[in-house]
């Protein structure tokens, strides 16, 4: 299997006219690389580019950054590099003086296939300024790690969208970025022929990441293995709590808790394809920096029938009346957004943190997740580019 890197670097000749002999800036990242691990800049810059600019998302064209830190521009160095993710939500879309005098923007940006993961954002917002100024746009397309073919979590409630769901899409959506872009294309009724997609060759929507032959090389920070991608449809929404999502340790999102958190609810739970194991951890930084907490390691035993989402749903469900109510969300400003709680931004609504308060059923917001991750799945497959 070859990503679209690959295609480039192995000289396939659909992928060199996109490429060579132009003006190209370059959005991307450290897992921006082909099989042999050569970094994008050095793939295209051999296929006749020249590179005149450089765009990094959220943690920085390096992936140095931790999350919602904001990163510089990088002036004075042979390629500016252009930080599409700062202080504040305006620098979320490149200048569109900065993509003025590009022949293309070549996109190649390495996704887990989760809606609260921040790449496709920027690639969106990059296209929709690369349209206002006639500026094509090239993507390099990537595997999902997730596959291509189960989808859960319902798109956001109206007034609900921010930058960890800029667009109304499942949770787990079973796109690839490339696939992900045409559907926005459309949302926004853009005009495809300024999207140029050099395919992956050889990926089938039911394939695993390991079945690609591809190295894992971390996107960002605290995405370190593909089982932190597998557990991040639902690992995701601790940040949504006070308790720590495992930041700080060496497994995030698989390993969560907090200070005296009562994990035998946990631990009575009938889960599917996945154990928990009780623990106790001490993370370095963000939440509950330096202190014991007791929490679970989740391990997940089989992949195709886990349901990342669903799981931390009930899990979340299972401890938080624990906590006192007004310890149990967070109330910090989240993805440039103050005005209503992190758990509401990435659910996509107030159902979930309304049931928690008022100890009701998670019946009602379980169907209306599945009917929804239904409803887009019916309405994804106009996007695809690789059959079953």
């Amino acid at each position: 299997m070859r990503t679209g890197l690959d295609r480039v670097a192995d000289g396939d000749s659909k992928a060199a006219r996109l490429i060579a002999g132009r003006n190209i800036g370059l959005l991307a990242h450290a897992a921006s690389v082909d099989r042999a691990l050569r970094p994008a800049v050095s793939v295209l810059r051999e296929a006749g580019a020249h590179i005149a600019a450089l765009f990094g998302p959220e943690h920085g064209f390096a992936g140095a950054a931790q999350d919602m830190v904001g990163v510089g521009n990088v002036d004075g160095s042979e390629v500016p590099v252009y930080s599409l993710y700062g202080d504040d939500a305006a620098d979320l879309s490149p200048d569109p003086d900065w993509l003025r005098g590009l022949d293309a923007i070549v996109i190649d940006l390495q996704d887990v296939g989760t809606r609260y993961y921040t790449y496709v954002w920027t690639a969106a917002l990059t296209m929709k300024v690369a349209a206002s100024v006639g500026t094509d746009v090239v993507v390099l397309d990537r595997p999902n790690p997730l596959g291509g073919v189960r989808v859960e979590g319902a798109p956001q409630r109206a007034g609900y969208l921010s930058f960890v769901g800029l667009y109304p899409i499942a949770v787990r959506h079973g796109l690839t970025i490339a696939e992900l872009l045409q559907w926005v294309c459309d949302h926004e009724q853009l005009d495809r022929e300024a999207l140029h997609i050099v395919p992956l060759d050889g990926w089938q929507r039911g394939m695993t990441f390991a079945e690609t032959g591809l190295p894992w090389v971390m996107p960002s920070p605290n995405m370190p293995t593909l089982d932190t991608a597998i557990v991040y449809p639902g690992g995701c929404l601790i940040e949504g709590t006070t308790l720590s999502e495992g930041r700080g340790t060496t497994r995030p999102f698989e390993i969560w808790g907090g200070p005296g958190l009562d994990v035998a609810a946990l631990l009575e739970l009938d889960l599917h394809g996945v154990t928990l194991r009780p623990l106790e951890f001490v993370p370095t930084f963000q939440k509950h920096a330096g202190a014991a907490c007791t929490g679970v390691q989740v391990h997940v035993t089989d992949p195709w029938v886990f349901r990342p989402y669903e799981s931390y749903i009930r899990m979340l469900a299972a401890v938080l009346p624990s906590l006192p109510p007004d310890a149990r969300w967070r109330t910090e400003e989240y993805e440039f957004v103050s005005d209503r709680p992190a758990i509401d931004l990435l659910t996509g609504g107030p159902e979930l943190r309304a049931a928690v308060d008022d100890g009701t059923s998670l019946d009602a917001v379980l169907a209306h997740e599945a009917r929804g991750a239904a409803e887009f799945d019916g309405q994804r497959r106009a996007a695809w580019l690789y059959e079953k």
